[in-house]
């Protein structure tokens, strides 16, 4: 009787576990089509409620403990209420977004959690330049109380677009200019202190090209400016009387104007020319990575 007692309850708790990996097995969106057509149907509210600047819809087509990376996070977004600063940004940007178009639509359910990654071109509009960004979506949506809702989401410019973009130029805005002007003239006031700075201003690849027949390496540079002081060397004035900027993604080249007089062992010479000089923005930083000086005549 015992035994028996038993065999039943094994036979139940085999049957539960059967039951279970049957409703986490994997189907395919054309297995369960209407569940599929419902969540596009949701992606596509999402796309109007972006083109129509409405938050109330946006809020409604996230769930509450909605988590994920939005474009640009650099954290975790946690919860509706987060995920709507961002939004909240979009919303009072003076641009918008004028259409979408999907290219590539996929959808995995597990149970009533479905996996729907999709590639989509997103046009936008800002101070009269239309511009098309193609994004990389991945998101999860759950079966909740009141039908299919997101509930996670991972949205990423395409590789297409990061390189597209990363050749287009920019116009550095007034902190990129400071920063750029500031982290030049570090570059030559330490060069010609020799200062503690200099070797984490300039990195291993910098390649120098000035009024020497030699190009010149990192090693080259800090040896000169060792020799400069060594040999009575002092900067008594440096100016920047004119300088251009172009900017593209992570680098920024500046042409200069430069002059600058020079003591030497009580001997003044003034020296004037122009640069073009490379730098690249490494860990919030701008990093001069390297340089073509000429007379200008």
């Amino acid at each position: 009787m015992k035994l028996a007692k038993f065999l039943l309850v094994f036979f139940a708790i085999l049957a539960a576990g059967s039951a279970q990996a049957m409703q986490v097995s994997a189907a395919s969106g054309s297995e369960r089509a209407a569940d599929r057509d419902a969540i596009r149907s949701h992606i596509d509210k999402i796309f109007q409620a972006y083109i129509q600047k409405d938050a109330e819809v946006i809020r409604a087509t996230h769930a509450k403990d909605w988590t994920g990376f939005n474009q640009g996070s650099r954290s975790t977004v946690q919860g509706i209420d987060q995920y709507m600063e961002d939004a909240t940004w979009y919303i009072k940007w003076s641009g918008r977004m004028t259409a979408y178009k999907m290219l590539e639509f996929n959808v995995i359910f597990y149970g009533d959690v479905a996996i729907v990654p999709y590639i989509a071109d997103v046009s936008y509009e800002s101070d009269g330049q239309t511009s098309v960004r193609k994004l990389r979506v991945l998101d999860v949506y759950a079966k909740l109380a009141d039908g299919w809702n997101q509930v996670a989401s991972d949205t990423t410019l395409h590789p297409e677009t990061e390189a597209a973009e990363s050749a287009r130029a920019q116009k550095p805005d007034a902190d990129d200019k400071q920063e750029l002007l500031a982290a030049r003239e570090a570059v030559w006031r330490s060069w010609f202190a020799n200062d503690a700075r200099l070797p984490d201003l300039v990195p291993s690849e910098l390649i120098a090209i000035e009024q020497t027949e030699k190009w010149k390496n990192r090693d080259d540079v800090l040896a000169g400016a060792k020799d400069f002081l060594a040999n009575g060397g002092k900067l008594v004035r440096l100016e920047f009387p004119e300088t251009e900027i172009q900017m593209y993604g992570y680098t920024a080249i500046l042409y200069t104007k430069y002059v600058c007089e020079i003591d030497t062992s009580g001997q003044r010479s003034t020296l004037s020319g122009r640069a073009t000089e490379m730098f690249v923005q490494r860990a919030g930083k701008w990093v001069n990575v390297g340089w073509h000086l000429d007379s200008g005549s």
